[in-house]
């Protein structure tokens, strides 16, 4: 009975068995001359396995169609393989290892060669062209940019077509041609066309460089990144050389702009010699309180803070002009060196309140902190560098780093209101502007 128990507990056990199977055989038809199975596949692993093949297809197909063309062209100049042609100005000469790039990363082929009927190596146009480094630039900037090390590269590339990825001296190769390029376009952009209203400069430190940064603001209220520049410090030689590109590259000295600049007295003095009554300065709000507030003892400075921060509060120039004198009036009892500091350029931190700009534009041209925000960058597309080798470098990394940062750009907070900017710019009289610079 045991035995017999045992047989049909295992005969069960057989019948139940396609159930447990479910999902793979659903059914077997023996009654039809012809035995079917159907049978039910896991739909996700089955479209990944697809996806897989196609891009492998997509991959194999491309490099099929590179080999294709460059056998084309080297029919075009030797004729065809087999078939004599007395009038042929070249032969086929062997082959040897070569690549073309595909997918961000070297992919060997077999090189075809030519050579002229004098026995002159012939270079193949399309080949140099599957080859170029500028398709391999490419993906290594958008691989860097986005926060991979150079020797990291490699393990990020595609595995396709058997090819045999870059090395981390390859990569950085292609990245310092890469940025070397856009550094080059960048510094060479016309600027005429943008029809500017202010212009934003300051110097943001850069390990153990200065690296002198120009934004515009245009009529509509987008930002535009206009140069870059390097130096030790914030001299009045690197401040009038970069004042100068920019007015050759088509920033206009005829009509009044609003230049929004830290506290360096080189700058200041740059720009009132290249762009004269023409520029009125918004000193830095911002650059103004630090360097009242370094000078004070921290039990006083947020007392300070606020009381300065409430006088530029003021809507009216009068008012906030007002209040400006009495915390000088203040300071001079605690720090006299902390009142001079305030009452030198106090009058340009004033700058907006005399255009009567609007409230929300104001936040925005009250400092350069829009530059200091795209320095705040750094971190992120800078974090894998180790060490800052030359001052190259540096212009090379943080040009790439601000021309990232530009895509990401928007309107400025206040945008609306730059018609009121724009003729308050052209309505100020002479006086004013001497009374401003």
């Amino acid at each position: 009975m045991k035995k017999q128990k045992n047989a049909t507990k295992g005969s069960r056990s057989r019948r139940k068995a396609p159930r447990e199977a479910r999902g793979k055989v659903v059914s077997v038809d023996t009654d039809s001359t012809t035995p079917s199975v159907q049978l039910l596949l896991p739909l996700a692993d089955l479209l990944s396995g697809v996806q897989e093949s196609v891009e492998q297809l997509s991959m194999d197909a491309g490099l099929l169609v590179m080999k294709t063309l460059i056998e084309e062209e080297v029919e075009r100049r030797a004729g065809k393989r087999g078939k004599h042609d007395p009038d042929r100005q070249a032969r086929r000469w062997g082959s040897e290892d070569g690549y073309v790039v595909l997918g961000g990363k070297k992919v060997p082929v077999e090189r075809p060669r030519v050579r002229s009927v004098d026995g002159k190596e012939i270079a193949l146009e399309r080949y140099e062209c599957f080859q170029e480094d500028g398709h391999l630039q490419r993906a290594v900037g958008k691989h860097v940019l986005a926060g991979v090390a150079t020797r990291d590269y490699e393990k990020v590339v595609d595995e396709v077509c058997d090819g045999y990825g870059i090395r981390k001296s390859s990569v950085s190769r292609q990245w310092k041609a890469l940025s070397g390029k856009k550094l080059d376009e960048f510094l060479a952009r016309p600027l005429g066309g943008l029809n500017l209203a202010a212009v934003m400069i300051d110097g943001v430190g850069f390990d153990e460089y200065t690296v002198v940064v120009a934004l515009g603001i245009d009529s509509a209220g987008r930002k535009h990144m206009l140069g870059v520049w390097l130096g030790a410090t914030e001299t009045a030689q690197l401040c009038r050389e970069l004042l100068s590109d920019l007015v050759e590259r088509g920033v206009p000295t005829d009509r009044p702009l609003l230049f929004v600049l830290d506290g360096s007295k080189a700058l200041r003095r740059a720009v009132k010699d290249t762009f004269g009554d023409k520029a009125l300065v918004q000193r830095c709000q911002v650059h103004k309180e630090r360097n009242v507030l370094d000078l004070l003892p921290k039990s006083y400075q947020r007392v300070v803070r606020m009381r300065l921060r409430a006088a530029w509060g003021m809507k009216s120039y009068e008012d906030a002009e007002t209040e400006l004198k009495k915390v000088v009036e203040y300071l001079d009892d605690l720090n006299p060196s902390a009142a001079r500091s305030l009452e030198e350029g106090l009058e340009e931190t004033l700058t907006i309140h005399r255009l009567q700009v609007p409230d929300a534009l104001r936040k925005t041209l009250r400092s350069t902190n829009p530059i200091e925000n795209c320095f705040s960058f750094k971190q992120k597309y800078c974090r894998n560098v180790k060490r800052w080798s030359s001052a190259d470098m540096v212009l090379r990394w943080s040009s790439a780093m601000l021309l990232e940062v530009e895509k990401r750009f928007r309107k400025i907070r206040g945008y609306r209101s730059m018609p009121q900017l724009i003729s308050a710019l052209n309505t100020i009289d002479v006086d004013k502007k001497k009374a401003i610079a």
